[in-house]
């Protein structure tokens, strides 16, 4: 089955820009047809790149890429055109999926809903570590689309794609703006220059300032263009910030400079090559320019405390294909603020004696939104502060995970035993999930391959993240052997939320304290795979907190983990005079 595209808007190739979405008068029909297809389920990011490729924000790209594409992305950052692209965007599926060449799948979503329909015209294996090298640049587990890749198909499926409808969002309807909406918005301002603000945090005053700034300079037009798909983990929720943009938006900024729009993109984190990637996505919504920040895209530390990519690299990596691409890059400069003049200035012009203050991302949450204080009003708006503060209570009003990990018989169980009840002494209600009780339950039917125990580990990860998410604290005590596992976890969770605790117990006595025996049968071969023995253990490297079970007793090791948890502001000591 054909249908047809049609659309006016001009990409920045000079060609147009692509539109997968069929005629109205087609839908029905197709959607007739599609439910008798075989379907596969969509992962969240691939829901977004769909969405996407779609409405035409990764023109030229019209479809999950090929091999042909994918391999000259990966070795050159051009698609097999020629046109510049940093990033693979592919359509992973697993080995097993029964996805044939020639054949019409079905495109569903997460709750199961049609979609589109693809013709599969390719079929072709990936390489991890080849997209992680090339790509993103690391191999280091904490980095979230590496951890995350780890859950991937092995294969990659493409070809031509027809759409049935777009995903459902009921959220800010007036705000979520496809490229060809965006174009005309934007025409209808009369300005030849459009900014371009990439955003995944609230904005505050020096935000402001900045993009002002920027849209003075060039006499044109801000667009606000906050990603609502796929974030860092652990960011600030869109519902949450897409307020405090409309606050700002609304009180704050000329209305004939600003247009607020929505982008359902799903982030790679990927430095200065989607810091590329998001100059070309802009340039489809009919920007010229692009505010590019230090580390823009990038993910925060690695598993050292290290930067992955350099402050600079990003704008750097724009600028040199800017005219390439026709988007003109922006460098967000350091602002301060000068208490004396009440102003912003950037800070190379401001001399050595005059009085600035300024205040760091980690300052924010950490001295202020945890500790339940007040934004000062020359940082942020007082409209923003106060959906903030509704929004983020302080950390120990917050939820967070303890997550156990360790060989069988290490202590975890017991450990974790005695620091609920502590928790719970401190007023902290807490939901236990213990690897041997899940398994009867939740992972009921799953075997110990690595797959399946890789299964079991990520669907406590996602419990324990909706428990941790919505203010409760979740205690999970699995062996949880594999690293990659382990972080894509804390990638769920949140990395501000999860606090691992190796419990670093020597195998030798693993196997003393074995009263089902396990260990004896394993050495006997009568269990297969089974960690520690046949199986391999990945201890952690950086774990929060790393117990010692053979000098310290239980109950000491849980009060190691209670003394954590005071200094990072998850449980407040009972003699606090604040307590309320």
């Amino acid at each position: 089955m054909t249908t047809t595209k049609t659309t006016n808007l001009i990409s920045p190739y000079g060609g147009k820009l692509v539109d997968l979405l069929a005629p109205t008068e087609a839908i029905d029909e197709l959607k007739v047809y599609a439910s008798h297809l075989p379907s596969i389920q969509l992962s969240e990011r691939a829901v977004c790149d769909l969405e996407l490729l779609a409405v035409g924000a990764f023109s030229p790209l019209d479809r999950f890429m090929g091999q042909a594409d994918y391999r000259r992305v990966l070795d050159e950052m051009r698609l097999a055109s020629g046109h510049l692209f940093p990033l693979p965007i592919t359509l992973p599926v697993e080995i097993d999926s029964l996805v044939g060449l020639d054949q019409e799948i079905a495109l569903r979503n997460a709750k199961n809903e049609l979609l589109a329909v693809m013709t599969v015209e390719e079929i072709y294996e990936w390489d991890l570590a080849e997209v992680a090298e090339k790509a993103l640049g690391t191999h280091d587990l904490r980095h979230p689309l590496v951890a995350e890749m780890h859950r991937w198909g092995k294969l990659n499926i493409s070809g031509q794609v027809q759409m049935l409808h777009l995903p459902p969002h009921y959220d800010f309807r007036e705000l979520r703006l496809t490229p060809a909406q965006t174009r005309a918005r934007l025409e209808a301002f009369g300005r030849n220059n459009v900014v371009a603000f990439q955003t995944r945090n609230p904005l505050h005053r020096v935000h402001e300032e900045l993009t002002k700034r920027a849209t003075q300079e060039v006499d044109g037009i801000l667009i606000l263009h906050p990603v609502v798909g796929m974030t860092k983990p652990g960011d600030v929720d869109h519902y949450t910030r897409v307020r405090t943009y409309k606050a700002l938006a609304e009180n704050y900024y000329d209305p004939d400079r600003i247009l607020l729009s929505l982008l359902p993109l799903a982030m790679r984190m990927a430095g200065p090559r989607e810091a590329l990637w998001h100059a070309i996505i802009r340039r489809n919504y009919g920007a010229n320019y692009l505010i590019v920040g230090r580390d823009h895209a990038g993910p925060g530390v690695d598993s050292n405390g290290e930067p992955f990519y350099g402050p600079y690299d990003a704008q750097e990596l724009v600028e040199m294909h800017s005219e390439e691409l026709r988007v003109k890059m922006v460098p967000f400069r350091a602002l301060v603020y000068l208490p004396d003049e009440d102003r912003y200035e950037e800070i190379s012009k401001v001399p050595d004696q005059v009085k600035t203050a300024s205040i760091s991302g980690t300052q924010v949450r950490e001295e202020y939104l945890n500790n339940g204080r007040k934004l000062p009003e020359w940082f942020t708006r007082p409209e923003v502060a106060e959906i903030l503060a509704e929004s983020y209570p302080p950390r120990y009003r917050q939820g967070f995970c303890i997550w156990f990990t360790g060989l069988s018989g290490a202590g975890k169980s017991t450990t974790a035993e005695v620091l609920t009840s502590l928790l719970l002494e401190y007023g902290r209600q807490v939901t236990v999930l213990d690897g041997d009780v899940v398994r009867t339950h939740l992972s009921k039917g799953l075997g110990f391959s690595k797959d399946d125990r890789d299964v079991n580990i990520r669907r406590i990860g996602f419990v324990a993240g909706e428990i941790s998410r919505h203010g409760g604290t979740v205690i999970c005590a699995a062996v949880s052997p594999y690293r990659a596992t382990r972080n894509d976890v804390r990638n769920m969770v949140g990395q501000d939320r999860f606090v691992e605790v190796f419990v670093d117990t020597p195998l030798e006595v693993c196997e003393q304290r074995d009263v089902k025996g396990l260990y004896a049968k394993a050495r006997r071969g009568e269990l297969q795979g089974f960690t520690g023995i046949d199986d391999p253990y990945e201890p952690p490297r950086h774990a929060e907190v790393t117990l010692n079970t053979v000098d310290y007793t239980p109950e000491e090791n849980a009060h190691f983990i209670l003394d954590y948890l005071k200094r990072n502001g998850f449980v407040r000591s009972l003699n606090s005079n604040d307590q309320k």
